[in-house]
């Protein structure tokens, strides 16, 4: 009785999603993946998410953000990016990677970013593993875009209720950036950060931006 209440709990919940998913966004009428009533957000989805990245500078400061994200809503990251911004040196990587301990309890005290005592100097190690990763690749862009072989992943999804949390592509990226010694890069973040810099274009079917 539990077993097939819950999967009509779940069937119920994919409905709903669809149908929310599928109305124009009361912003400016259009659909979106996400982004409804904050035009902040819409204009992250409209311009950045989805749109292949590969500079080194820019994949770094998502790859910071998305860790930042965990066990956070995306929309708290997009309000203090300028604080983050600001914190991590315009994330400069070199910058980061020499952060000294003073800088890092510095920061830990600034409302501008999530105060977190585990990601804040998280992303001095991180900065770290990504400039070795930089000196054994020639980038980090050829290391990640070599996984899709240059060609972003497009996403054929009927709604956003249907795509995945997590893919195999974004395990073995999990993987292996642990491996190296990053924090943070659990599969479910890695997957986001894929969304998130265009190397899988998830935009679903009846978002304006999916042909784009």
């Amino acid at each position: 009785m539990f077993k097939r209440r819950l999967r009509t709990d779940q069937r119920d919940a994919s409905v709903i999603l669809a149908y929310y998913y599928s109305m124009p966004d009361p912003i400016d009428d259009k659909p979106r993946c996400f982004g409804s009533h904050s035009e902040l957000y819409a204009n992250y989805h409209d311009t950045e998410w989805g749109v292949p990245v590969r500079d080194d500078k820019h994949l770094f400061e998502m790859l910071i953000l998305e860790g930042a994200h965990a066990g956070l809503s995306w929309e708290t990251i997009l309000k203090k990016r300028e604080g983050y911004r600001d914190v991590y040196h315009g994330f400069d990587v070199e910058r980061v990677a020499n952060m000294t301990d003073f800088e890092l309890q510095k920061a830990l005290t600034n409302p501008a970013i999530v105060r977190h005592r585990q990601k804040v100097p998280g992303a001095r190690k991180n900065a770290r593993v990504f400039q070795s990763m930089q000196r054994e690749f020639g980038s980090f862009s050829e290391w990640l875009w070599a996984h899709v072989d240059g060609v972003p992943l497009k996403g054929d999804w009927a709604s956003m209720a249907k795509v995945p949390a997590v893919t195999p592509l974004a395990e073995g990226i999990s993987k292996d950036l642990k491996k190296r010694g990053m924090t943070f890069v659990g599969p479910t973040i890695m997957y986001a950060y894929l969304q998130a810099v265009g190397v899988v274009n998830d935009h679903w079917r009846g978002c304006w931006r999916h042909g784009a």
